[in-house]
């Protein structure tokens, strides 16, 4: 059975989801979440960070990495486009972008305001990263014009991916109004009941 080793608020809210919409079994291994000032890869998993899955012989983390290899071994095709099909693309692009563009400038607004607490002294490296969050928030929300999920119709991995990136920035108080298809894209994704087991606690 796959094992998760998770936290609450933390991207192993990715794989749990992507679990559950898959109706894999699993067994999640509860971690407290360490804030990071004491150094990185200092939580008590397996490879020192969160998520981590193992299954077998098999021990990977990184979030992306892992939605690839638990579709791969055990999607049986569903939730991502196949190999060659046209939506292939812009499955890895956003599967990608999710945390490569668009996390990035959230992490440096939580770096500084939850962790290093220096975000006042820093208040225009702080204003910089919500700018830059800003702007590639723009980028998803104008390619979600007429569609439900990044796709189109279809529900996707890479909607997991970037529904934990869209909750963060809500938390953060970047995603808004200015953002109207973005913030009913959270909604139906929020509304999901795979969704809602991944986030219940």
């Amino acid at each position: 059975m796959l094992t998760l080793y998770h936290a609450p608020r933390t991207r192993s809210v990715r794989i749990r989801w992507l679990l559950e919409e898959l109706g894999l079994p699993h067994r999640l291994e509860r971690v407290a979440f360490a804030p990071p000032t004491g150094g990185f890869f200092s939580q008590a998993t397996p490879l020192g960070k969160f998520p981590v899955l193992v299954d077998g012989a098999v021990t990977i983390f990184e979030s992306g990495a892992i939605v690839e290899y638990v579709l791969e071994r055990y999607g049986e095709g569903r939730l991502a486009p196949p190999i060659g099909a046209p939506l292939r693309g812009a499955f890895l692009q956003w599967l990608h972008f999710a945390e490569a563009t668009a996390f990035p400038p959230l992490g440096t607004i939580v770096w500084h305001t939850f962790y290093k607490g220096d975000a006042e002294r820093l208040a225009s490296v702080v204003e910089d990263a919500r700018s830059r969050s800003r702007t590639t928030l723009g980028v998803v929300d104008r390619a979600l014009a007429g569609k439900d999920y990044l796709l189109g119709a279809e529900f996707s991995a890479a909607d997991v991916m970037m529904g934990f990136t869209l909750e963060a920035a809500k938390a953060l108080g970047v995603l808004g109004a200015r953002f109207p298809n973005l913030v009913a894209y959270v909604g139906r994704l929020e509304a999901r009941p795979a969704f809602q087991r991944a986030t219940a606690d």
